[in-house]
């Protein structure tokens, strides 16, 4: 696992240990950043389900400008700490231990609103994903031209229109794929 592009390129980083977590492969990763191309350096970051906090490290060396991590387990709380301070992207991260609906109120009730959300929930719990959806479109935590990428087990097939979105695109990554959605206009 390594930073794939931009200021800290080739920085290699941490993964926790153990089958809870699913580590998103360079080849996803750079395609996904392919797709997204330029990062505002103005960009807030949410990398939700964080585990090694891996994505919301190649948007922060690709230039955003502030990332927050959450994921539940303190393992991987503190490896994404470790990637942090190994990258020297501490000052720039926001690092919570919690559960994704609790922080994404919070957020709302802090009127904190993100370019990008990176959704990565564990796969086949049925549900998950449009849950997370609803409660960012009730929640208002995406920004007017903000994006959700959501990164699910390929056959999970998620609707074109769900709740305030529609998806903008899909891609498939072998046993994976990435959904792609952006606020109805």
């Amino acid at each position: 696992m390594r930073v794939i592009s931009g200021s800290r390129k080739g920085h290699k980083l941490k993964v926790p240990k153990g089958m809870k977590v699913r580590p998103t492969e360079d080849r996803t990763k750079e395609a996904l950043f392919n797709i997204l191309n330029h990062i505002d350096e103005n960009s807030i970051i949410l990398d939700a389900f964080g585990g090694s906090g891996s994505i919301g490290i190649e948007f922060l060396s690709r230039g955003a400008k502030t990332c927050y991590f959450i994921d539940n387990s303190i393992e991987s709380i503190n490896i994404i700490n470790e990637n942090l301070e190994h990258t020297r992207f501490l000052e720039q991260s926001i690092v919570i231990k919690s559960d994704i609906l609790v922080a994404i109120r919070k957020f709302s009730a802090k009127k904190l609103a993100f370019n990008y959300i990176y959704l990565d929930p564990p796969f086949r719990q049925e549900g998950l994903v449009n849950e997370l959806l609803k409660a960012v479109d009730i929640e208002d935590v995406l920004t007017k031209d903000g994006m959700i990428i959501v990164e699910h087990e390929k056959e999970l097939d998620l609707e074109e229109n769900l709740f305030g979105f529609t998806k903008s695109d899909f891609r498939r990554y072998g046993s994976k794929s990435l959904s792609f959605y952006k606020r109805k206009t």
